[in-house]
């Protein structure tokens, strides 16, 4: 199992940024955007669900509480080829409760069996639950624990823990990304007390240093909004993480390896703006970083032109943004 994932963000880990990803670190765990169970069945299935080979390994996770339905949604999930489906038990949105999945659902760690269980009975790649450590007022460790292992009964064997409470009313999805305090030793402690389990942690975790520190106590760490904001902080992962050696790329050699997939999606129709926006990190900290995000923002949107990108990048070649 992977030890390093980047965790599924909405509107955010979409195929483009993917793709993007995938020139930076080939064996770090991608996710898709959660995909909710009722769109896949009734809605545009290659929209939602297509994914380039490149991607992979990949896991699509999906929202919905109907272990029917979520059934039927996994067999068409592994038809795609994804690599693993995972369950969304974390997501503390109100449209998201109101559809009675996400957070909401760890009051209901029956049903979550129920559904766990339908979803592996119907594929033979794994099922995995993403999940808080609480909701609302159920903030204990012995809630955590016992929601996991509830489910875990099902055969189900790795869940990816966001280290903080969800707080269903009073708090946006953002605020609930920020202001309940990080529990990372509940974490710890559901793996030291269950060593069968891979257990992955999640919740701001921005540095290479803290990726160290939490896998002496867990079996993987999942990074969020830094991995999208920051994207080049993953370049020697594969290395590092993996022991592969792999020629690491500079930031100036990922930016021009994305021309061909920029030219292919333009071809199809796409403005090149729905792309180069996940690409406006890579030169994070760097001299020039601004003529690059004033270029894949203002002028791209404007102009949407190749010509545009690689100007840019033959400016940041001469004055060795690497």
């Amino acid at each position: 199992m992977s030890k390093i994932a980047i965790a599924p963000m909405l509107d955010w880990t979409d195929r483009h940024y993917r793709y993007f990803m995938r020139l930076i670190t080939k064996h770090t765990q991608l996710y898709t955007e959660m995909v909710v169970a009722e769109a896949i069945i009734h809605g545009n299935q290659e929209r939602l669900l297509g994914f380039d080979n490149a991607e992979l390994p990949l896991v699509v996770q999906v929202g919905g509480s109907n272990p029917n339905k979520l059934a039927l949604v996994s067999k068409v999930c592994q038809g795609y080829g994804y690599s693993e489906i995972n369950l969304n038990v974390g997501c503390p949105s109100a449209r998201v409760k109101s559809g009675n999945f996400g957070a909401c659902l760890m009051q209901e760690a029956g049903l979550v069996a129920d559904c766990i269980k339908a979803m592996q009975d119907s594929v033979s790649i794994p099922v995995t639950v993403k999940n808080r450590i609480g909701v609302d007022k159920q903030d204990s460790y012995e809630f955590m624990r016992d929601f996991v292992l509830t489910v875990a009964e099902t055969g189900c064997n790795k869940f990816i823990v966001h280290a903080r409470n969800a707080i269903l009313s009073g708090l946006s999805p953002k605020e609930n990304r920020e202001i309940p305090p990080l529990k990372y030793d509940y974490v710890y402690r559901l793996k030291a007390e269950n060593p069968q389990l891979h257990i992955t942690i999640n919740g701001g975790i921005k540095t290479v240093a803290e990726i160290k520190t939490h896998l002496q106590y867990v079996d993987g760490v999942m990074i969020g909004r830094e991995a999208y904001h920051n994207p080049y902080l993953l370049n020697n992962f594969d290395e590092l993480f993996y022991l592969i050696d792999t020629p690491v790329k500079s930031r100036i050699e990922i930016a021009y390896a994305m021309l061909p997939y920029l030219e292919a999606q333009q071809q199809l129709g796409l403005p090149l703006h729905k792309i180069t926006r996940h690409m406006i990190g890579l030169f994070h900290g760097c001299a020039n970083a601004k003529l690059w995000r004033q270029t894949l923002t203002t002028q791209m949107i404007k102009e949407n032109s190749l010509s545009v990108y690689t100007h840019c990048l033959s400016i940041l070649d001469c004055v060795g943004q690497k």
